[in-house]
C-alpha cells in the first residue's frame, strides 16, 4: 500500500532542548522526527470535556451509593449478632456492580479483567 501524500504541516512551539531531545529520539528509533510525532499521536489517547449535567448526575449517583453503603455498615454494626453475612455481602455486591457501571460509562478501559470477581 502506498504511503499517502502528506501536504499539510502541523506546527508546534518547543524549546531548543526539547527539539534536540526529540530529534535524538527519532534518530535512535531509526525514523524521522515527523514519523516519530505521528506515531506518538496515534498512541496518545485524547479526552474531551464532559457534559457538566452528566458529571453532576454521576456524582449524585455515587453519593446515593455511598449513602447506601453507610446504611449497610450502620445496620451491620448495630445488629452484629443478628447480621446475616450473606445478606450484607449481597448488598455490597449490588453496590459494587453499580459503581462499576458508573465507572464504565466514564471510561470503558476500566472494565475488570476476567479473573477478577465482583468485589
Amino acid at each position: 500500500m502506498a504511503t499517502p501524500h502528506r501536504t499539510a504541516i502541523a506546527h508546534c512551539r518547543v524549546t531548543a532542548a526539547e527539539l534536540q531531545e526529540w530529534r535524538a529520539k527519532a534518530e535512535s528509533a531509526g525514523t524521522t522526527l515527523s514519523e516519530l510525532m505521528r506515531a506518538a499521536m496515534r498512541r496518545t489517547r485524547t479526552w474531551t470535556a464532559e457534559d457538566s449535567a452528566a458529571v453532576r448526575e454521576r456524582t449524585r449517583q455515587v453519593a446515593r451509593i455511598g449513602n447506601n453503603l453507610n446504611q449497610i455498615a450502620r445496620w451491620a454494626n448495630r445488629y452484629r449478632g443478628a447480621a446475616d453475612a450473606a445478606q450484607v455481602i449481597a448488598h455490597l455486591v449490588a453496590l459494587d456492580r453499580e459503581v462499576r457501571e458508573l465507572t464504565l460509562t466514564r471510561d470503558p478501559d476500566l472494565a475488570p479483567r476476567e479473573e477478577e470477581g465482583p468485589c
